[in-house]
């Protein structure tokens, strides 16, 4: 996916954010994990552009899409995982977003791969939406029965 950095916000411009993320403007959209070393831009970003602003991680709403900001050293990932899926729609999206590699917390994608397979989910691609952070998207699996 595109990488169309603004330069003075380190996010992908604006106009192309919703479709970098498969969102639209009425995508109801929970953050998980946000803390200090968060990608602002791409938060405020966000907020601008859907129609409802992000929800915390302590709101029992529906949502389309969970973003979880997660970094190497906390909680075990497959738990972080389960705890997204709560409140995600059956054919919501999980937007993990970790620091890039080389970054402090950065997480190795064979350990996102193995989480996202021990909590039922797919990693389907990634999206070129921070400087720093990695977005992995993960979707439920497809029964095949």
């Amino acid at each position: 996916m595109g990488q169309n950095y603004d330069a003075a916000t380190n996010v992908v411009d604006n106009q192309n954010l919703l479709e970098e993320l498969g969102l639209s403007t009425d995508s109801l959209v929970q953050e998980i994990g946000v803390d200090d070393d968060v990608d602002d831009a791409l938060r405020d970003a966000l907020d601008e552009q859907l129609a409802e602003p992000l929800l915390d991680e302590d709101e029992q709403e529906v949502v389309d899409a969970v973003l979880l900001w997660f970094r190497e050293g906390e909680d075990d990932l497959t738990e972080a995982l389960m705890d997204a899926l709560t409140t995600l729609e059956e054919d919501g999206v999980v937007w993990l977003m970790t620091p890039r590699p080389g970054r402090d917390g950065a997480v190795a994608p064979v350990e996102i791969q193995d989480a996202a397979t021990d909590a039922g989910l797919h990693v389907t691609s990634s999206a070129g939406v921070s400087a720093d952070w990695s977005a992995t998207r993960l979707v439920h699996r497809k029964s095949w029965s």
